[in-house]
């Protein structure tokens, strides 16, 4: 800010003198702004001559190339990672499908172990019934054997009883004299 009014109280101070400063010249025709000039055209005189455009475009020639190819990778890498994901949804739809199959082979087979079941239940209950139904028969001829065995007994009592009662050893004499006369004929 002190540089600026310095300045401008300089430029004040100039015009109101009414001095010009004095430009300096070299040789008598060459003022600063042709020595700009002429080191500007020697500088681009000496950047043409070292082929420094040419270099630079070979470098930026060199990074494009680079980049292509840097898209170019990515772009095959695209389309892998687009084939990988299609291979893999195929896959995870082939899953889907392989469970969805197994569920349903499951099913059947549960349908027909309970089938399975079933009939082997209904015959076991029949053969059951059938061992139920002959041991109570068999339980039955039993209790008729025995009561036919004891009946047997009491007749058997009964009639030693009776026969003792009523036959003397002289009517057995007789009987067992006409069972062996009944032999000798």
């Amino acid at each position: 800010m002190v540089k600026l009014a310095l300045l401008a109280h300089a430029a004040n101070a100039v015009a109101e003198h009414g001095a010009e400063h004095a430009e300096p010249v070299a040789f008598g025709f060459i003022n600063p702004g042709m020595w700009v000039a002429l080191s500007m055209t020697a500088f681009l005189g000496i950047v043409i001559w070292k082929k420094v455009p040419g270099a630079i475009a070979g470098g930026l020639d060199a990074k494009i190339a680079a980049i292509r190819e840097q898209l170019d990778a990515a772009k095959a890498l695209r389309a892998e990672a687009e084939a990988l994901r299609a291979e893999y949804a195929k896959k995870i739809a082939g899953a889907e499908a392989d469970a969805a199959a197994m569920v349903e082979h499951a099913r059947h087979e549960a349908q027909a172990i309970i089938a399975k079941a079933e009939t082997d239940t209904t015959a076991m209950i029949a053969r059951r019934e059938k061992m139920a139904t002959d041991k109570i028969a068999a339980a039955e001829r039993a209790a008729v054997e025995e009561l036919r065995a004891r009946a047997a007994a009491a007749a058997a009592a009964a009639a030693g009883q009776l026969i003792a009662q009523h036959h003397g050893a002289s009517a057995d004499k007789a009987l067992v004299d006409s069972a062996i006369a009944g032999l000798a004929n």
